[in-house]
């Protein structure tokens, strides 16, 4: 992704150094709103890229995967060599200013390839805060680079940032350092005491306080159970508050009339239009399902999430929470690719990367691919449910946290191996910046919309096929014994259990067009929720486990959601009224 011969919008600017050292926030304050999210090939790495303007230049801005050091140990660091490699114009190495031995020790690397090399210092304001004093010509000397110091969350030293790198890209080769300084840990720690004093301080700041807080059972089990309703309450209430007010006037009320009656005065009567606007049209359920019914409830989560990741609080979280999670097989780290999960399972089953033992990654992996409904899934299970029944939508949140612990709990005992301690660092509490936020929620949208909208309108219009040509009034005769016998669904609902192979919303959205009761309505969205991943998730399962994994996850998936299915729907039947 990185070639030279890719360069044709200007420059290439790296941005590179450890996790949660603030280069996102950097990233989003230097760079536009045209960012989109890339994958390096032959690798599951995931990177930042977008464009700014410094100066007269313009270049292509790249936020690097974090990495501590980089002698290649995994995918993100081995990443970072081979971008380097690749002889960009400027890279900016951007240093912790709490952590400053070991991003001493990175920036020794960097520099060691001997590239035009910027370093900024970040995080400055939590040095302060710490009574510490950084020289700052003294580190310059000590590196033979240019220094700059920023506080990126406060908006420090951005504005001197974006002159550094306008000035370097005119003067590129100003900036490459003459000699290959000497790498070693020992450097690092010399370089450290030359250029840090640390004053002696007996009082924690308030943001210590707070964050100490959150990791002690108490009151850290309350703030948990605070944040996770409060993440609720904006995933459900801001969502159908889109939905409703934003979404479905636009959507419903202008642009679909508007297609439909486009296609009427262009495609004649007849199975082509009916296919494009029909009953399953793809022009206008391919556009619906996913705009308005899911879309709302995806932004609202990932507004959530992000917040809960700029806070710092999900390793917090995965401290608090270690116990616990011990119970069931895994360790406190787990906790983050749980999370992911729920907004999508393709990052979460990445995640699992740094999880420190395989046991503890294919526990959560089949955890995340059976019984976490990813956002877009959850999305359709609100719209399906909460309008008949908060109870049904309560009932199938307690199922998926019960399924969860069971898989878990069984996982624990079965597979072999052993869950290893968690080790995991614990960034600072901090704010998070609208402005960050907002640049967050705009990258993923456009990744929903690039993703999940072709895959639903491409399902849509296999349903639409289907249906148009009465090629799904046999699908369902096969499939009765199964879908009328034992779940006691009518003979269509075997076209959601087709189109959840594409995306798993699908199996749950086309059931609101069909006149069932709140106990088929459940039975379904049982079915939806453990039938197998998505395309896509089963792909990434194949990358990251093998395909005899992948496979066994569809077998385990398709025969537990129609087990548990039956069951609810034939226990419903006996105790429910008619």
């Amino acid at each position: 992704m990185v070639e030279a011969s890719d360069r044709s919008s200007g420059k290439l600017i790296l941005l590179i150094g450890p996790p949660n050292v603030g280069k996102s926030v950097i990233f989003a304050e230097l760079s536009g709103m045209d960012v989109a999210m890339a994958n390096y090939p032959g690798t599951t790495v995931d990177y930042t890229e977008g464009e700014a303007i410094f100066g007269d230049s313009r270049a292509r801005l790249i936020d690097v995967p974090g990495t501590y050091t980089l002698e290649a140990s995994n995918e993100a660091e081995e990443v970072a060599v081979k971008m380097l490699d690749r002889e960009p114009d400027l890279v900016v190495c951007v240093l912790d200013a709490v952590n400053m031995e070991s991003s001493i020790y990175l920036a020794l690397q960097v520099l060691s390839h001997r590239l035009p090399t910027l370093v900024a210092v970040n995080r400055m304001d939590l040095l302060r805060e710490r009574g510490a004093k950084l020289d700052v010509p003294a580190l310059s000397r000590a590196l033979g680079a240019d220094v700059i110091t920023t506080a990126a969350v406060a908006g420090e030293g951005l504005d001197a940032l974006r002159e550094s790198i306008g000035a370097a890209l005119g003067a590129a080769d100003d900036l490459r350092p003459a000699d290959r300084p000497p790498v070693s840990w020992r450097q690092a720690e010399r370089i450290r005491h030359t250029v840090l004093q640390q004053e002696n301080r007996s009082v924690s700041t308030r943001r210590e306080i707070i964050g100490d807080a959150t990791m002690r059972p108490w009151p850290g089990l309350l703030i948990a159970l605070g944040a996770l309703a409060a993440v609720f309450a904006v995933v459900v209430g801001l969502g159908m508050a889109l939905r409703q007010y934003l979404l479905l006037p636009i959507f419903t009320g202008t642009i679909i009339p508007h297609i439909v009656s486009l296609v009427r005065e262009v495609v004649p009567p007849g199975l082509p239009q009916n296919i494009m606007v029909g009953e399953y049209g793809f022009l206008t359920k391919g556009i619906e399902w996913p705009f308005t019914l899911v879309m709302p409830y995806v932004l609202s989560f990932y507004l959530a999430l992000s917040f809960l990741e700029d806070t710092g609080y999900m390793s917090r979280l995965g401290v608090l929470l270690d116990g616990l999670l011990g119970k069931i097989g895994l360790s406190g780290a787990g906790i983050i690719p749980l999370l992911l999960g729920y907004g999508c399972g393709i990052p979460a089953i990445m995640s699992t990367r740094a999880l420190s033992s395989r046991k503890n990654r294919l526990t959560v992996s089949l955890m995340v691919s059976l019984s976490v409904p990813c956002m877009a899934q959850t999305g359709a299970f609100i719209s399906l449910l909460a309008a008949r029944s908060i109870g049904a939508l309560a009932f199938m949140a307690a199922l998926s946290i019960v399924a969860l612990a069971a898989t878990g709990v069984i996982l624990g005992r079965i597979l072999p191996g052993h869950t290893a301690p968690t080790l995991m660092e614990i960034p600072e509490i901090l704010m998070p910046r609208p402005g960050v936020l907002a640049k967050k929620l705009w990258i993923r949208a456009k990744h929903f919309v690039g993703d999940a909208v072709p895959a639903v309108v491409g399902g849509v219009g296999v349903a639409a096929v289907l249906y148009e040509t009465g090629l799904m009034i046999h699908l369902g005769r096969a499939l009765r014994p199964v879908v009328a016998g034992w779940l006691h669904l009518p003979e269509e609902a075997a076209v959601p259990i087709l189109l959840g192979i594409f995306r798993r919303e699908l199996a749950v959205l086309p059931l609101l067009d069909m006149n069932l009761t709140t106990l088929q309505l459940v039975v379904g969205s049982v079915v939806g929720l453990f039938y197998v991943p998505c395309v896509a998730m089963v792909a990434a399962l194949m990358r990251e486990f093998g395909a005899g994994f992948a496979v066994t996850i569809l077998v385990i998936t398709t025969v537990f959601a129609f087990l548990l299915g039956g069951i609810v729907a034939n226990v419903g039947i006996l105790l429910l009224p008619t």
